[in-house]
């Protein structure tokens, strides 16, 4: 963990003297990053694990700062991101002990069940009883929230315990404390999938967030270059697919649902909005996701056919194998594939030519169009550039191509993330001293 994003309260002074304490003493730990808001601080962590992958912490000021940064921890669970939240607690001693209460304010923020207020929307939360507990604990939320599938944690740590004197904390052994492997497909189900895929007339790949881990995009292309398999981004929050690639048919999956025989969703959470399009009863729909029943949505009704348990970075690179392997057994299937790959790209061309007279149209008006906004944002991005997406980004004017690139919120649309999540993976010359 490089940093260590907080807005401080009463509750975080044993937090800030350990941090001014090591600085002093010149030992190694995170960079302490101060935010004036917890909305603002949770959004930072939650936009730098977005980027890097990597779990981050962020401490607020007990159930008040909770409450604040309830929104983005919403986002984290539905984005599947992993933060540790961490929050202090009201002490919860009148008198008698280090750290008892001496305020106020911590009659007032005292709660019968701090966790309650984002329980709903974490993988898991504890309250620290102890000191003792401190390393297990701390190790078991960095695990909870890289364990597929990721999201965020919440750690609540009464002041009493935080000023405890301790012994000599000894880390974890590295070798005794990894994260679980991410969940294998089965070879049954994938050997089924590709089956589906190779005799399909009319297959739809439909995707949101694969590019969750920006190497599975490569995979994801020689999958769909395997069977000449038409890509479409819906509520697309990373960048997925290359968006000048002859197989990427842009962002609205209403035209080809109803057509398409065979449906792949990956890392999907909402396909498409029933009371607007279903697809056809007789499309088999194929799902490879990490959670496929998708648990942490009450009500989620989609049909799947095949539903697969797999993180998407094991599973595409197997089934784009077994769908290697049975073309080059059976080649009758080639000449139909390679049809089917000149008229994907015809549409390709077509949708292009359509998403760039949009933005000419739009050259001019007064006050600016998002399709001319976009269509300029389009032209000053370079190689190094990530986009964090807040809202009204154009996506048929941006040329995406490499992979990390891009980013917005979750399905929960918990506004007001762009501004933290953009500063969050900033360089350490961006995030000041």
């Amino acid at each position: 963990m490089k940093y260590f994003f907080i807005n401080p309260g009463t509750d975080s002074a044993p937090i800030n003297d350990a941090f001014s304490r090591f600085a002093y003493e010149g030992k190694d730990s995170p960079r302490l990053v101060l935010a004036p808001h917890e909305t603002v601080a949770t959004a930072m962590a939650y936009g730098y694990a977005m980027v890097t992958g990597e779990p981050q912490v962020v401490m607020v000021h007990v159930n008040v700062g909770t409450a604040n940064a309830l929104s983005m921890v919403m986002n984290a669970q539905k984005g599947r991101v992993p933060i540790i939240v961490t929050a202090g607690r009201t002490p919860v001693t009148e008198e008698g002990l280090p750290g008892t209460r001496d305020g106020g304010n911590h009659w007032g923020q005292e709660c019968y069940d701090q966790g309650s207020i984002l329980r709903e929307y974490v993988k898991w939360d504890y309250e620290l009883r102890s000191t003792i507990q401190l390393t297990s604990l701390v190790d078991r939320a960095f695990k909870i929230a890289m364990a597929s599938p990721p999201g965020p944690v919440y750690l609540v740590l009464p002041r009493e315990w935080l000023v405890e004197p301790t012994a000599p904390i000894r880390l974890p052994d590295p070798q005794r404390s990894t994260v679980p492997a991410p969940s294998a497909p089965s070879p049954e189900a994938l050997r089924e999938a590709a089956e589906a895929l190779v005799a399909s007339e009319n297959p739809l790949l439909l995707t949101s967030r694969v590019g969750a881990r920006p190497s599975s995009v490569h995979r994801l292309v020689e999958l769909a270059e395997s069977v000449a398999l038409p890509v479409v981004e819906v509520w697309r929050t990373r960048m997925n697919f290359p968006t000048n690639h002859y197989l990427h048919l842009g962002y609205d999956a209403e035209s080809r649902l109803r057509t398409a025989d065979t449906i792949l969703l990956v890392d999907c959470d909402v396909p498409w909005v029933p009371t607007r399009i279903k697809p056809d009863e007789s499309a088999k729909i194929i799902q490879i996701d990490a959670d496929p029943a998708q648990v942490h949505y009450p009500l989620w009704g989609f049909p799947v056919s095949l539903p697969i348990t797999a993180d998407s970075s094991v599973a595409l690179p197997q089934l784009t194998e077994i769908i290697g392997k049975m073309l080059r057994d059976e080649a009758s299937h080639d000449s139909r594939i390679a049809e089917r790959r000149a008229k994907i790209a015809v549409e390709h061309r077509r949708l292009r030519d359509e998403w760039r007279n949009q933005a000419e149209t739009a050259r001019g008006q007064k006050p600016i169009d998002f399709n001319w906004l976009s269509h300029e944002i389009n032209t000053v991005l370079d190689e190094d550039t990530i986009i964090v997406n807040e809202f009204d980004l154009v996506a048929t004017q941006v040329d995406l191509t490499e992979p990390g690139s891009y980013y917005s919120g979750s399905t929960a649309s918990g506004l007001g993330f762009g501004l933290g999540a953009s500063l969050g993976p900033s360089s350490p010359a961006q995030l000041g001293p």
